[in-house]
C-alpha cells in the first residue's frame, strides 16, 4: 500500500469496460490498483490510457498489471499474497447471444473462474469482495421498478451464470462470517470517459444498443435495427435503465469504501431508476452526433421483455452513492469516444 492511501484493491477483468473506468475512479480516490486480466476480451491499451488519465500528485494510487486467467488459482494466490485487501471482480463472459450457442464455455469461465478467485482468496485470508453482477438475474421482470427483494429468474446461459455466482456468495458468507460481499446488479452500462480516450470496444457486432447506434452514426453499419415497435410501452420501444459507466465506477468506489461495515452477502441494483426507450435512446445519440441516425422496425427477438428498470435506492443508502448523469450525457460521451477512435482500442496499435 502506498502511504496515505485508501488500500489496495484487485480488479479482475480490470482493462474491460467497467473494469478501466473503475480503475481510474479508484486510482483517483487514493486507491492502489493491482489489475488481473487475460486480455482475451479486452485491450492493454486501456490501461495505458488509464495511467494516462489518472491525475497526477498525492493521493493518487498507483497502478500494477497482471496478465493472468484467473483460472490460475496458483498465480492468483501470490498475487492476492503481495498485499490485497479487497477485490473487485469483473472478469467474464458477457454476450447473451453468444451464451446461448455455448452455454458450457460460460458456465466455465464465468462460475468456474470465480470458484478459482473465491479459492485464493479463502488461502489467502483476503474476504471482502464486490462482484460485477446484472439485471439479468432478474430475467422477464414480474413487476417494475425492480428491487433487489424481486424474484430471480435468468432467461439465458449468461444471467443464470450471474445467478449460480451469487448463490455461490450466498453460501460462502453464511458459511463463514468473516466475507464481506456485495454483489452489484448493473442495469446497462454505457457512455464513456469524458476525455474520450476510454470507451466500450465490443469485438465484433455490438450486442448491446447504445455501441451498435454509435457504430451507425460512425459510418461502420447501415442502420439501427429496432426489434419490436409493438411493446406495452409509450412509443412500442423496449424501456431499459441505462446508466453512465462513470456513475457506475463511482459506485464500485462507494462499494469498496462500504465494505467493512457490512456484513454477509448484500446484492444492489445500480441504475438510474428511470426507463428510456429504443426511440428516445436513437434520438439522444442523433442529438449528440448532429444528425439523425437512420433506423429500421424489424421483428421482435424471441426472449426480449418489454420493461426492465430499477429502484436504486437500496445502494443510496447503503453506500451514499447514486447515478447523476443524463441519457443526454450518455450519448455525447459515448459519441465522443466512438469518434475518436472510429475502431476502438485498435486505432492505438496502427
Amino acid at each position: 500500500m502506498t502511504e496515505g492511501t485508501r488500500g489496495t484493491a484487485l480488479l479482475t477483468g480490470g482493462a474491460g469496460y467497467i473494469g478501466s473506468h473503475t480503475a481510474i475512479e479508484l486510482l483517483t480516490a487514493g486507491w492502489d490498483v493491482v489489475v488481473v486480466d487475460d486480455y482475451s476480451n479486452s485491450s492493454p491499451v486501456a490501461l495505458d490510457r488509464v495511467v494516462e488519465l489518472a491525475p497526477p500528485g498525492g493521493g493518487t494510487g498507483t497502478l500494477r498489471r497482471h496478465e493472468l486467467d484467473i483460472a490460475d488459482t496458483d498465480g492468483l494466490v501470490q498475487i492476492l499474497a503481495e498485499g490485497v485487501d479487497a477485490v473487485v471482480h469483473f472478469a467474464g463472459l458477457k454476450a447473451v447471444g453468444e451464451s446461448v450457442a455455448h452455454p458450457l464455455r460460460y458456465y466455465a469461465v464465468n462460475v468456474g473462474g470465480t470458484a478459482s478467485l473465491l479459492r485464493a482468496m479463502e488461502q489467502t485470508g483476503v474476504r471482502r469482495l464486490v462482484f460485477s453482477s446484472s439485471a439479468t438475474v432478474y430475467g422477464d421482470p414480474e413487476q417494475v421498478p425492480i428491487t433487489e427483494t424481486s424474484r430471480r429468474s435468468a432467461t439465458n446461459p449468461y444471467g443464470r451464470s450471474k445467478l449460480m455466482i451469487e448463490d455461490i456468495l450466498f453460501d460462502l458468507a453464511a458459511s463463514d462470517d468473516r466475507w464481506q460481499v456485495l454483489s452489484l446488479r448493473y442495469f446497462n452500462p454505457v457512455g464513456a470517459h469524458a476525455s474520450g480516450r476510454l470507451g466500450e470496444d465490443p469485438v465484433g457486432i455490438p450486442n448491446n444498443l447504445m455501441p451498435f447506434v454509435m457504430q451507425v452514426a460512425a459510418g461502420r453499419r447501415p442502420f439501427v435495427r429496432v426489434f419490436g415497435d409493438d411493446y406495452p410501452t409509450p412509443d412500442g420501444t423496449g424501456v431499459r435503465d441505462y446508466i453512465h459507466v462513470v456513475d457506475l465506477a463511482v459506485g464500485h468506489v462507494a462499494a469498496l469504501q462500504a465494505l467493512p461495515d457490512l456484513a454477509g452477502c448484500i446484492p444492489l441494483n445500480l441504475g438510474t431508476g428511470t426507463g428510456h426507450s429504443v426511440m428516445e435512446v436513437i434520438a439522444s445519440a442523433s442529438r449528440a452526433v448532429g444528425e439523425p441516425i437512420p433506423y429500421k422496425v424489424v421483428e421482435r427477438r424471441p426472449g426480449d421483455i418489454a420493461t426492465s428498470y430499477c429502484d436504486p435506492s437500496a445502494a443510496h443508502r447503503r453506500l451514499d452513492w447514486q447515478a447523476t448523469r443524463t441519457l443526454d450525457d450518455m450519448a455525447t460521451d459515448h459519441w465522443r469516444w466512438q469518434s475518436q477512435n472510429p475502431d476502438g482500442y485498435a486505432t492505438a496499435l496502427l
